[in-house]
């Protein structure tokens, strides 16, 4: 994993860069360049925004609520994050092999907790539900042995 430190400093920079620094660079120059070019040549907007300090004020206690509820709605109330969130499990492969792992651990605990009650009811296991288990350990064998992150 270390091996490529390299591109793991690039992938910080980047998250610094876009989420961070980017950010506050576009939120500053998008209010200062909305005021000065647009506000101020306009007079009946003068007069809503007399100066910088109010339009930043009136942008802050309206934008940053709007903006906080348009987030929630992505994250919470639309199909938009789900979406995302697919595609991340299908592009990154270390998702994709927890995903058929867990899957594949629900079914053989299912399975596995039906034999054990069985057992501890004192019945026997008939010859299809030891077929099944031994299915069930060849199924685990090749899951172990098909273990790799790159498709």
């Amino acid at each position: 994993m270390r091996n490529n430190l390299g591109f793991r400093g690039w992938f910080y920079f980047r998250q610094g860069w876009s989420v961070y620094f980017a950010f506050i660079f576009a939120a500053v120059n998008t209010l200062t360049v909305t005021y000065f070019l647009a506000i101020d040549n306009y007079p009946f907007l003068k007069d809503v925004f007399p100066s910088f300090i109010h339009y930043i004020a009136v942008i802050v206690l309206i934008g940053i609520p709007l903006l906080v509820l348009v987030g929630y709605a992505h994250y919470k109330r639309t199909a938009s994050f789900k979406a995302e969130a697919d595609i991340h499990i299908e592009a990154n492969p270390h998702l994709r092999r927890i995903l058929t792992n867990s899957e594949f651990m629900l079914s053989m605990s299912l399975q596995l907790s039906e034999l054990s009650m069985k057992l501890m009811n004192n019945e026997k296991l008939t010859s299809d539900e030891m077929n099944n288990l031994k299915q069930l350990q060849i199924e685990f064998q090749k899951q172990i042995g098909d273990r790799r992150i790159r498709d």
